[in-house]
């Protein structure tokens, strides 16, 4: 429903009705106007953004922004020119990481090393390409103290083949061995068994997941596709300096 909102061409929210007169809070009456535009679904927040008479409207890690009087919807990123911030991925960031750390590990996939300097969040399809290529390098993202959690994404849907394979993964005795094998195009015995396959599916939706591999990192900043080991680790290294410097500030 978040896609189908974001899909909303500027003229079907226009055509809700005239706009509303602006008042000091319009949050109630933005969120009315939103809930007659898309009935059923209400935003996770709607805050006033640094612009004036702008409001930032988010849905899971989707970001949207109203005008206060409600007559005007725009999408897109907001950047702070005199900061060179782009505010709207920040937010973003930050929403992904909020619904990121709601999920228990024990319902991720994961390979770590001994001592992991970082950690990153893979949504992954069992037939991606790229995904089994990064899967093939395991080792090496081990070797540069990145620990791996896996989220299952099957693009092509439930109830697809790819689906099947993720929920045979998942409800296998031994998950991290079967990741692999299935990664490799190797046999896993069916089953079924309660997963959290659909439900992943749907928090991907919810960060804005549009193919795999996706990747997001300790700062909620999500990169599309593979991402070789040895650079990510180097990417990994100078977002924690950069944080560690901003703290000590």
């Amino acid at each position: 429903m978040v896609a189908s909102l974001f899909a909303i061409p500027l003229f079907a929210l226009l055509a809700i009705g005239p706009a509303m007169a602006e008042e000091p809070d319009a949050t109630g009456a933005l969120r009315a106007r939103l809930s007659a535009l898309v009935p059923g679904l209400q935003p996770d927040s709607i805050e006033p953004s640094p612009v004036q008479g702008v409001y930032e409207v988010t849905y899971g890690a989707q970001i949207l922004y109203l005008s206060a009087d409600g007559r005007y919807f725009f999408r897109g990123n907001l950047i702070d020119l005199e900061h060179r911030k782009d505010l709207t991925e920040a937010a973003a960031s930050q929403a992904r990481l909020e619904l990121l750390n709601k999920v228990d590990e024990r319902q991720m996939i994961v390979f770590s090393p001994a001592h992991p300097e970082h950690t990153i969040t893979v949504f992954t399809d069992i037939d991606c390409g790229y995904c089994r290529k990064l899967h093939s390098e395991i080792d090496q993202y081990m070797k540069e103290g990145i620990e791996v959690r896996y989220l299952a994404f099957p693009r092509a849907g439930v109830d697809s083949s790819s689906y099947k394979k993720a929920v045979n993964v998942w409800c296998a005795d031994d998950r991290n061995t079967a990741i692999t094998k299935a990664k490799r195009d190797e046999p896993v015995p069916d089953r079924t068994c309660d997963n959290p396959v659909k439900e992943q599916m749907a928090l991907g939706q919810m960060l804005g997941v549009s193919g795999t591999p996706a990747i997001v990192l300790e700062n909620g900043e999500m990169i599309p596709g593979y991402q070789p080991a040895k650079p990510l680790g180097e990417m990994l290294d100078s977002l924690a300096g950069a944080k560690a410097a901003t703290t000590n500030q």
